[in-house]
């Protein structure tokens, strides 16, 4: 099986991509970043840069994420990052945030499958790089899928990554599997899964009901149990200490990169999010984490939470 890791703006940036692969490195064939935002500029922002540049990525294989729905500025900025290195690039077109989906792009570029169709043929008939594409499967209904798949198989990807939601639907409900198992008959393109793997029972449940799939993606169900690999791979357990030295070394490392207590608690913040129901009993440390405003407080309240709580120990327990 291979395993990739998906991209979640504001957490799987180069800080959190290296811990992680110091201490969790357990068959992660590919990282995706967080996408950045083409455009005709001859200059990245210095946070997107940065968290491409191959010196801050040794040693693990990632591949550049894209969002537009503007052909020439794709085709641009792919050349920039050609220019560093990489041999392949990940078009979203599954990002569900408003913001994103107002401006016609992520999922709601979904929407305008004629527009779609002919953005592809422009960025395929370029030649710069491979191309994969990260997808949901329509922004409304999940019937759109049926035309999307039509205009996909038009093309040569890389790889056809499937989240199998509608962009409605953003992370609720549940993927929707019947359209993913028409998917795979369908697509002429090599096809990952992504949606929903939190446990090695999810895992085992997925396998059972596609013994074919051979490449899965997976984000939030990573991000709240760093470990979850190494269970489904090997049957063990995360460790309380190993995970303690993980969050520890993106905790000095956001220190040195940002300034003040604010900017690195914000971030801490977030993985925390995910990652605090791996505890038995997490809530009343996880809210003196959140209301944390100096690093004395935080050091605190997670210092507290390692020492007072164990993780869980139940399968299929841990879910965001």
């Amino acid at each position: 099986m291979n395993f990739y890791f998906a991209p979640m703006e504001g957490i799987t940036r180069y800080i959190y991509r290296n811990a992680y692969n110091t201490f969790f490195n357990n068959n992660i064939d590919k990282y995706f970043s967080p996408f950045i935002v083409a455009n005709q500029t001859d200059s990245f922002k210095s946070r997107n840069i940065n968290d491409i540049l191959p010196e801050n990525n040794q040693g693990l294989v990632l591949i550049p994420q894209i969002l537009t729905n503007n052909a020439k500025d794709f085709i641009h900025t792919s050349k920039k990052i050609k220019q560093l290195g990489y041999n392949e690039i990940n078009l979203n077109l599954g990002c569900p945030s408003g913001t994103v989906v107002s401006k016609y792009r992520g999922s709601g570029f979904l929407a305008k499958k004629e527009e779609l169709d002919i953005f592809l043929d422009e960025i395929f008939s370029s030649s710069i790089t491979e191309i994969s594409v990260k997808t949901r499967i329509g922004k409304d209904q999940p019937e759109e899928f049926y035309d999307l798949i039509e205009i996909f198989n038009k093309y040569p990807m890389k790889e056809l990554i499937i989240h199998p939601r509608i962009q409605k639907d953003f992370y609720k409900n549940k993927p929707n599997l019947n359209v993913f198992r028409d998917a795979l008959k369908l697509s002429k393109n090599p096809v990952c899964y992504n949606g929903d793997i939190f446990s090695v029972k999810d895992y085992n449940e997925f396998m059972e009901n596609f013994p074919g799939v051979g490449t899965l993606m997976l984000g939030r169900g990573l991000i709240g149990n760093p470990g979850l690999l190494n269970e489904i791979n090997n049957n063990v357990r995360i460790d309380k200490k190993i995970l303690k030295e993980f969050h520890d070394k993106i905790y000095e490392d956001y220190k040195i990169l940002l300034s003040g207590d604010r900017n690195v608690l914000f971030k801490m913040k977030e993985l925390w999010f995910y990652m605090s129901s791996l505890f038995t009993n997490h809530e009343k440390y996880a809210k003196k984490i959140r209301k944390s405003e100096k690093f004395h407080d935080y050091d605190e309240a997670v210092l507290s939470l390692f020492r007072d709580q164990d993780i869980l120990k139940v399968e299929g327990e841990i879910r965001i």
